[in-house]
């Protein structure tokens, strides 16, 4: 397989970081390639993102529903990004019994400001086993998070068996 996909994420406490090292290693060896490139927007340039048609977003939630600072630093240049020919999966991380109500929210930002921007999304999960009061990750019906919604605070012991699912789950979607 040639096609890369780029994982682009925010991190300042490493758990994003974390989950990505995840994602691209279980993606890597179900694949068995190279296929998943790590990105830490906070040294690299968002137009990076241009070089791939598959892409991996990850993004934490920050307080009271407030997107990550690398995050918060190139939310502008998002906007000079052609997402149209673009496929996308997020995840986030969050605190459910912190934040209740914010649960996730900044993936949720996330996800529709590149869906705006043209991007096909994919990766959509479901909301069991989660115990919030609000998010604005939430699909239209409230059923499922827009991607993969981690809590390493409250859930690290399932955070292994989510992210394994999640991947081949994308992989299909991505049709690789």
């Amino acid at each position: 397989m040639n096609q890369k996909i780029g994982l682009f994420y925010g991190s300042t406490t490493c758990y994003t970081e974390m989950a990505g090292e995840k994602i691209r290693d279980t993606i890597n060896v179900l694949l068995e390639s190279d296929t998943v490139i790590m990105h830490n927007i906070a040294f690299d340039t968002l137009p990076m993102m241009a070089h791939y048609d598959y892409l991996i977003l990850g993004i934490p939630t920050w307080d009271y529903g407030e997107l990550q600072e690398d995050w918060e630093k190139y939310w502008d240049k998002l906007a000079d990004i052609d997402f149209s020919a673009k496929t996308v999966a997020l995840y986030g991380l969050g605190d459910q019994v912190g934040y209740p109500e914010w649960f996730q929210d900044a993936l949720g930002y996330l996800w529709r400001k590149v869906r705006d921007l043209g991007a096909q999304t994919i990766g959509t999960w479901p909301n069991e086993g989660y115990d919030f009061d609000q998010s604005q990750a939430l699909t239209e019906d409230q059923s499922r998070f827009i991607g993969l919604a981690l809590d390493d605070e409250n859930q690290r012991d399932v955070s292994d068996v989510l992210i394994d699912r999640w991947c081949r789950q994308i992989i299909g979607e991505f049709g690789l």
